[in-house]
């Protein structure tokens, strides 16, 4: 049943004095990666070791320097991962391996079995906290679980000694960390440091997990400024960042823990991990690149991320997935691709030094993706997306009254096939109804001269003969005169544009115009060598058009 009164709301600490609210992240934390071990241990068939190796080369080109590689004690398949990456020396100078263990002693002498011969190495252990890990699944009081952590920092520490070749770091995590009263989650890592003295210069790291995110991402970041203010050797360590994404604000919380004083955050390349995943480190790396800072990882080919995030871990990325998804930087509503079209145009003719087009908050070409993924055409679709469409693909550039001509026709098929339309659809369209040339209604040759103000025209065109003659102010006006005495038709120019395309004596020049016939528009779009012969051209396909849909009986020769 579903009943809301199952539930209580989580009871926030009480911190009136917090600073976070005025600060703002002006630098990239540090970064680990866990998708070897937290997003591994969450998937439905775990990696194996040509995943591993691949997802782990994927990290480390991305730019990582620490990589938690896998939970050796507990898996054989793990600790053979990590005995492959040190003896087949795959790690890199700049890059420290970090594995996970639980408080107990057998377990941590595996784990440093695991990483004999490893340059550099963090050991992280942990063990639950929570007042409800305590009563419900430990047994066990304050002191009692305080004693294991305290312990399996002892035993972190010794074992060390035994491997004096490496140069290492410790973390320890009070697992369920958003459940733990605070006061206590303090005094459980303050016994966890004074046993790891980090003052010496030893690296010591201090992870704070949401296991569960429990509530909204300001009370996890009271709890994060609350630790870090009462924390006794705050300035000796550095504090680490796990969260969830249980409520959907994985990102959000690690984002304002950041300013509540954390220094790292833990995360998974977008976000897969247990039940709806941790904290997603490409969302939250684009973040602040989208801000201006350099997120110190490389996101630069996305494809290449999702096709190797993909493959290992079986799972696919959503079409919407911020920053990464095949959608994100696609507009098909039509306001909105009006608004980029118009956007991009203003961007590059006044040369702005920062990006500011709208609907598109970063440059999609940064990460790999093209400008093809933009815009695409379905039935809610306007104007401005077709036109940039040809604009782009195909250098085609419409007069705005003909953007709405070329929607119109190309709405219309995408409403009868009921999907959307490519842009090889789109350009085939146009052509069809715009720019193909009747072989009979092709211009051959024109002569022009003009009489007592007046230019008289004579037309040779393919199937047209004899020759069309007429009369008028220009040459387009005597063309259509002499369309209306062959065919005994009413012809206005409703609009016309025309345009050089190229300078120099070979230039092309393009001419659009829209001619009402009968009460109905017909336009079409022409290249020619000179203006003049592009305009009448553009009249020739214009009334094509007309005589091809016009009954037989409605027109005279």
């Amino acid at each position: 049943m579903f009943d809301h009164r199952k539930y209580r709301p989580f009871t926030p600490i009480r911190l009136t004095d917090r600073t976070w609210p005025d600060q703002q992240i002006t630098q990239a934390p540090l970064w680990c990666s866990v998708d070897l071990r937290d997003g591994n241990q969450a998937l439905i068939n775990p990696m194996n070791v040509e995943q591993k190796t691949r997802m782990f080369s994927l990290l480390v080109k991305m730019g990582f320097k620490e990589i938690e590689v896998g939970f050796p004690s507990a898996s054989q398949p793990d600790f053979d991962f990590v005995r492959k990456l040190i003896t087949e020396e795959l790690i890199p100078e700049d890059v420290t391996i970090q594995i996970l263990t639980q408080a107990r002693e057998e377990l941590i002498a595996r784990s440093y079995e695991a990483l004999e011969g490893a340059k550099k190495a963090i050991v992280h252990v942990y063990n639950s906290t929570s007042k409800v890990q305590r009563e419900q699944v430990f047994g066990l009081d304050r002191d009692g679980i305080k004693a294991i952590a305290v312990q399996g920092a002892k035993w972190v520490r010794e074992y060390a000694e035994a491997y004096p070749q490496t140069e290492w770091g410790f973390q320890y995590s009070p697992e369920s960390f958003t459940g733990t009263e605070m006061e206590y989650a303090v005094e459980v890592c303050d016994a966890v440091i004074a046993e790891w003295q980090p003052e010496t210069g030893r690296r010591v790291i201090i992870n704070l997990p949401a296991t569960v995110e429990m509530s909204t991402p300001n009370v996890f970041a009271d709890q994060v400024e609350y630790f870090c203010r009462n924390l006794r050797q705050r300035s000796d360590v550095i504090i680490s960042l796990h969260t969830h994404n249980d409520r959907g604000c994985g990102v959000a919380a690690a984002e304002l823990g950041l300013m509540a004083g954390a220094d790292r955050l833990e995360g998974t390349l977008l976000g897969n991990g247990e039940r709806t995943g941790n904290m997603d480190i490409v969302t939250a790396g684009m973040n602040l690149y989208s801000q201006g800072i350099d997120p110190k990882l490389d996101f630069s080919n996305i494809k290449e991320i999702i096709e190797v995030v993909e493959y290992c871990t079986e799972l696919p990325v959503a079409a919407r997935h911020p920053w990464a998804g095949e959608l994100v930087y696609t507009a098909f509503s039509g306001s909105h691709q009006d608004a980029i079209r118009k956007s991009i145009s203003y961007h590059e003719q006044h040369h702005l030094n920062h990006w500011e087009v709208a609907y598109l908050p970063i440059d999609p070409r940064d990460i790999g993706r093209e400008y093809e993924a933009v815009v695409r055409i379905n039935s809610q679709s306007g104007k401005g997306g077709v036109a940039l469409i040809l604009e782009r693909d195909y250098g085609i550039c419409l007069p705005k009254w003909m953007q709405s001509e070329v929607s119109r026709v190309v709405q219309k098929a995408s409403e009868k096939s009921g999907s959307e339309i490519t842009s090889l659809q789109i350009k085939a369209l146009f052509d069809q109804h715009f720019s193909h040339l009747a072989e009979a209604w092709q211009l051959q040759a024109y002569d022009l001269h003009t009489e007592a103000g007046c230019v008289q025209g004579v037309f040779k065109v393919a199937g047209q003969l004899p020759p069309l003659q007429g009369q008028g102010t220009g040459a387009v006006e005597a063309l259509v005169h002499a369309l209306e005495k062959r065919y005994a038709v009413s012809i206005q120019v409703i609009h016309f544009d025309e345009s050089a395309l190229t300078q120099g004596t070979d230039a092309q020049a393009q001419a659009c115009i829209a001619l009402q016939i009968q009460d109905e528009n017909y336009a079409a779009i022409t290249r020619a060598e000179d203006t003049s012969a592009a305009a009448l051209q553009a009249v020739l396909s214009a009334f094509s058009r007309y005589v091809q849909q016009a009954p037989a009986q409605d027109l005279s020769a």
